[in-house]
C-alpha cells in the first residue's frame, strides 16, 4: 500500500517505529482525533507497558487500531450486517465499533469484558505505521492505543503535547496537529442493537443515515454498557448543553 506521508515523517521513520512495535514497545503516533500511545495489541506485556505509562486502571479498555485493509473480522467474533455497513461509511475515520471479542484476544485489551473496540484512523502516518507493523504479522496486526496522555489529562493533539507529558520515555511520531481534536465516536454493536457510548465527530444522525435507525444514546442508566475507553465522568459530559461556534465568534463572549 502506497501512502503519502507528511514532511518530516519518512518510510524509515515509519519502519523504525514498526520494528519497536514489534519488540513491544510502545510508541506514540498522530491520528485524525489525537494522539495515540501505542503497543502490539496481542502482546499483553506490551499493553501492560500502555497501561503503566497512562497509570490507566487495568478495567478500563483500549481501543484496537487497524490498517486499511484490515481484517476486523480477526479480532471479532462476529462481524454484523450494521458494522459491516458503518465500516463502508466511516473506515478510515473517526468511529470506533465495539464488538464480541474473538478468544484470541488478549483479556488487557478489553479490560476484561468480552467486547473489543475497532477502529481503522485516516491519518496517513498511522495507516503507514499500521500497515507496516500488520505485515510484520502477516496482515493480521492490530495496535493498542489510548490517547497519549497520563490517565485523566487532556488529550495530545500535537506531538509537543505527547513529549511534554512523557518527555523522552516514548518514542513519539510527529504527524503535525490532530485535525479533529476529540477521541471518535464508540458505537455499541456486540448486544444486538447500535447504542452509542461516546460522543464524537461522526454523529448519531450520520450513524442513523446508514442503519436506517438511530442509535441508543448515553443515559447514564444502562447497567449492560460495555466499559469504553474514554467515557469515565473526567473525560466526557455528553448531557450538557453544547453550542459549537465558529472561531470568530468566540473573541467577543471572551470578552463580554
Amino acid at each position: 500500500m502506497s501512502i503519502d506521508l507528511p514532511n518530516p515523517v519518512t518510510p524509515a521513520q515509519i519502519d523504525a517505529a514498526a520494528t519497536l512495535l514489534d519488540a513491544g514497545q510502545l510508541v506514540a503516533f498522530p491520528t485524525e482525533t489525537v494522539y495515540g500511545l501505542g503497543g502490539d495489541a496481542a502482546n499483553p506485556e506490551a499493553v501492560a507497558r500502555i497501561y503503566a505509562a497512562k497509570g490507566r486502571p487495568a478495567n478500563h479498555p483500549v481501543i484496537v487500531h487497524l490498517p486499511p485493509g484490515g481484517d476486523p473480522g480477526y479480532w471479532a467474533a462476529d462481524l454484523p450486517a450494521d458494522a459491516r455497513a458503518l465500516i463502508d461509511a466511516f473506515w478510515p475515520g473517526p468511529l470506533t465499533l465495539i464488538l464480541k471479542r474473538h478468544a484470541r484476544i488478549p483479556d488487557a485489551v478489553s479490560g476484561g469484558q468480552d467486547s473489543v473496540g475497532l477502529r481503522c484512523p485516516s491519518h496517513p502516518v498511522a495507516q503507514a505505521l499500521l500497515a507496516a507493523f500488520s505485515a510484520r504479522r502477516g496482515g493480521h496486526g492490530g495496535v493498542a492505543a489510548p490517547s497519549a496522555n497520563r490517565f485523566g489529562h487532556v488529550s495530545p493533539t500535537t506531538a509537543q503535547h505527547v513529549r511534554d507529558e512523557f518527555g523522552d520515555t516514548v518514542h513519539v511520531l510527529d504527524g503535525g496537529a490532530s485535525e479533529v481534536g476529540i477521541e471518535s465516536t464508540i458505537l455499541d454493536l456486540s448486544r444486538g442493537f447500535p447504542a452509542l457510548l461516546r460522543p464524537g465527530h461522526v454523529t448519531p444522525q450520520q450513524i442513523a443515515d446508514v442503519l436506517g435507525r438511530a442509535p441508543r444514546l448515553p443515559d447514564g442508566g444502562d447497567a449492560t454498557a460495555p466499559r469504553a475507553s474514554g467515557t469515565l465522568k473526567a473525560h466526557y459530559a455528553p448531557r450538557t448543553p453544547l453550542a459549537l461556534l465558529p472561531f470568530d465568534a468566540l473573541e467577543p463572549l471572551l470578552a463580554a
